[in-house]
C-alpha cells in the first residue's frame, strides 16, 4: 500500500531531536529515513516547517520531502508584518511548499486574529492549506486556549475558501475535532501526535482501550474518511507502530484515502 506521512519535522544533527528518534526506535538521519520509507512502503512526507521564512532554508530537505513554511517559529516575523507576507508569498509560490504551519498553543495568539488574515488570503490565492497545531503542546510552556480545535471554527467560517489542517485531530478533545469538522467542510484532519515513542502495540491497545476506542467513536461520528491523513510527527513515534495503529483504527475500505490519497489531493502532492 502507497504511503504519504501528511506531518513530520525534519530536525537533523540536533542532540534533542537525535534523543527523541532513538526513543523511537530510529535514527535521525536523512539516510536511515528513506531507508525506512522504502522498507515500509512510504513515498514521501510533509514537514512543518520550523525556524525560518527564507525558501532557501527549507532546500535542505531531501527529494521525497514537501513543506509548509513556518510561519510562527519565525524570529520576531510581526516586526515587519509587510516583510512577512512577502516571505511566505514567495514559498508559497514555489512546487515545494505545500502549506503554511501556524502553531496555536505555542503562539498566544487565537487563528482567528487578523494579523493571520492575510496569509489566509495569499493561499486561498494559491490553493494551499493551512496546517494549525490543535492539541496538547509539547511544552508546558504551551497555552492550550489556544490550541483547542474550537478555535479553528471562526478561522473557518470567515474564510470558507481555504483549506484548513487541524494537525493532531486536536488530541485529546476528539469530539470537539469531530464536531468542528462536520460543521466546516473546508477543515481536514491529520492524524498524527498520537503515539510518541517506541511502543508494544497489543500492550497499547489493551492498555489504552478507553482512550482508543474515544478516537474510533468520534471518528465514525464524523464519517468523513475523506478528509482525515496518516502522519506520524516524526521524530516523536515509531513509524510501523504507526501504520499498525491506524491500520487498526481506520476501516480497511478507507486505506488507501488516509494513507495516501487524501494527502494528495489536500497538499498538491504528486510523489
Amino acid at each position: 500500500m502507497k504511503i504519504i506521512d501528511a506531518h513530520i519535522h525534519h530536525f537533523m544533527n540536533e542532540e534533542w531531536a537525535e534523543e527523541l528518534a532513538k526513543r523511537a526506535g530510529h535514527v535521525n538521519t536523512i539516510e536511515h529515513l528513506r531507508s525506512e520509507y522504502k522498507r515500509l512502503g512510504l513515498v514521501g512526507a510533509v514537514v512543518m516547517g520550523n525556524r525560518s521564512l527564507e525558501p532557501n532554508f527549507h532546500e535542505a530537505h531531501a527529494e521525497f520531502m514537501r513543506y509548509c513554511v513556518g510561519l510562527d517559529t519565525s524570529t520576531n516575523w510581526e516586526a515587519d508584518l509587510k516583510a512577512t507576507y512577502d516571505l511566505v508569498e514567495k514559498n508559497l509560490k514555489l512546487k515545494e511548499c505545500v502549506g503554511v504551519k501556524l502553531y496555536a498553543g505555542y503562539v498566544r495568539r487565537y487563528v482567528s486574529d487578523k494579523m493571520y488574515h492575510p496569509v489566509y488570503e495569499l493561499c486561498e490565492h494559491y490553493n494551499k492549506p493551512v496546517a494549525i497545531h490543535t492539541g496538547e503542546t509539547a511544552s508546558s510552556t504551551g497555552h492550550l486556549k489556544y490550541a483547542h480545535p474550537l478555535t479553528m471554527d471562526e478561522a473557518a467560517v470567515m474564510f470558507p475558501k481555504v483549506n484548513f489542517v487541524m494537525c493532531h485531530f486536536g488530541n485529546p478533545w476528539f469530539a470537539d475535532a469531530a464536531a468542528i469538522m462536520d460543521k466546516n467542510a473546508n477543515i481536514s484532519a491529520d492524524l498524527s501526535g498520537i503515539l510518541v515513542a517506541k511502543l508494544d502495540m497489543d500492550e497499547y491497545f489493551s492498555e489504552k482501550a478507553g482512550y482508543i476506542e474515544h478516537l474510533r467513536t468520534w471518528l465514525a461520528y464524523l464519517g468523513d474518511y475523506d478528509r482525515l491523513m496518516f502522519g506520524t510527527d516524526w521524530p516523536l513515534a515509531n513509524i510501523a507502530d504507526y501504520i499498525e495503529f491506524l491500520s487498526r483504527i481506520i476501516p480497511e475500505k478507507h486505506h488507501e484515502k488516509v494513507f495516501a490519497k487524501n494527502a494528495e489531493r489536500i497538499y498538491g502532492l504528486d510523489f
